[in-house]
């Protein structure tokens, strides 16, 4: 379900495979002054998870979604950000709909291989040092593992540690992350997760890469 802020030229953004829109806002606001901004949930995920079965999530329905988005809309082109997984979600699309693209946005972007992920995984875990062992303790927890919203939290504000230098921004984003988690959400999510993975990472054959050697988007 999008949501919009008024501007200028369209913006919209594309996120990881298990969030909702609420963990951007209210700081891409910002961007408001110069931008007309469209904020979407993707299929399964916060307000657009209704009748939603995770199974029939996939790359092609997720590229398929943002494609719909702009028609409906009447967009002539985007400015398109990704974060996270987001930023593989954005590449694909530009990839497919190149002239729909004017611009592309990739913030904390994500493995864009299977080989590329191993490695990143690995330098996380590495980097993640003794809370390796916290984070692998709530993820093993049986609360975490029934999706309840204090345990993921709790986890996530690990697993984000590293990726803000204040504390005090780390509280915010998971602040908001948990504000919109629910027991219900949060297992949909996972397996629209797992499902997402199976399509990119999880296959040995998934890379990226050779698609954007012929995109032309200006950063």
């Amino acid at each position: 379900m999008p949501g919009s802020r008024e501007g200028h030229a369209s913006y919209c953004s594309a996120r990881g495979t298990d969030f909702d829109q609420s963990y951007l806002l209210p700081d891409m606001d910002r961007l408001s002054d110069s931008f007309h901004l469209i904020y979407y949930d993707q299929r399964g995920r916060g307000k657009s998870a209704d009748h939603v079965r995770p199974e029939d999530v996939t790359l092609a329905s997720e590229i398929a979604d943002l494609e719909k988005l702009r028609r409906y809309l009447h967009l002539d082109s985007v400015v398109l950000l990704g974060h996270s997984w987001g930023t593989d979600l954005a590449l694909e699309y530009a990839v497919r709909y190149p002239e729909r693209v004017s611009r592309l946005i990739l913030m904390n972007p994500a493995p864009a291989s299977s080989d590329d992920f191993k490695q990143s995984r690995k330098e996380r875990l590495d980097k993640l040092g003794a809370d390796t062992d916290r984070l692998k303790a709530v993820r093993d927890s049986a609360a975490y593992k029934e999706g309840d919203p204090d345990a993921v939290a709790a986890y996530y504000r690990i697993h984000f540690k590293m990726a803000l230098k204040r504390s005090e921004d780390l509280t915010k984003v998971v602040g908001a992350m948990r504000a919109s988690f629910t027991q219900e959400g949060i297992l949909k999510a996972r397996a629209v997760e797992d499902r997402l993975m199976q399509d990119t990472w999880g296959s040995p054959e998934y890379d990226l890469l050779p698609k954007l050697k012929n995109l032309d988007n200006p950063p």
